[in-house]
């Protein structure tokens, strides 16, 4: 048996303040692509391209570096720290590398005031419902001020009333930073509501 292709021909380009969502079946490759744009996997071919830089050949060490501060990712599971407070999980991806940055406790406590969590800086995560424990998840994948988001089902766990507080703040707060917004979901309002929308299926991605 010859090697599987999840993806082929993929091929797009994006801008800061543009918003685009993916959608398509379960098992299609949405996930393996956003993983690829996220250089948490690599390509088997091709290469991404940032500001002309293709971090794929960068050694381990760069790409950790180049994932931590230009790529915020944000998941079905908000992937809290369950012994951090909600400041703490959010500004834990500056201490990975902390040389220039400067104030992330206050950007972080900035970033919880505009998703509505500013009285819950230091409640755990057991202490907050769904929604909320995405909101922390949304301005943790921001607090380095990355050029790019990746979202992967971000609204999948939530119920809909939830679902469409966490999309409303996903899309102000992109708007407001002006990011590359990369979303795939099965919620055909959320995909709606993106300047570009594709559909990934057999390999292949193509606009809606």
């Amino acid at each position: 048996m010859g090697p599987l292709a999840v993806l082929s021909e993929i091929n797009f380009s994006m801008m800061g303040g543009e918003s685009l969502s993916i959608v398509g079946p379960s098992g299609s490759g949405k996930s393996t692509l956003l993983y690829i744009l996220g250089t948490l996997e690599p390509p088997s071919s091709g290469r991404i391209l940032v500001n002309g830089n293709n971090p794929l050949e960068l050694d381990n060490k760069g790409l950790a570096a180049f994932r931590n501060r230009q790529v915020g990712f944000m998941f079905q599971d908000h992937h809290l720290l369950p012994q951090c407070t909600v400041l703490e999980n959010v500004i834990i991806t500056t201490l990975v590398a902390p040389e220039g940055d400067d104030h992330p406790q206050r950007r972080a406590l900035d970033l919880l005031e505009q998703v509505g969590l500013g009285n819950r800086v230091h409640h755990r995560p057991h202490e907050l419902s769904g929604g909320e424990k995405q909101r922390v998840a949304l301005a943790r994948a921001l607090v380095r001020r990355p050029q790019v988001i990746l979202c992967d089902e971000p609204t999948g766990n939530l119920d809909h009333e939830s679902a469409e507080v966490v999309s409303s703040l996903l899309l102000e707060l992109h708007e407001k930073h002006q990011t590359i917004l990369i979303v795939v979901t099965h919620n055909a309002d959320l995909a709606a509501r993106f300047s570009l929308k594709y559909k990934l299926r057999d390999t292949l991605l193509c606009p809606v």
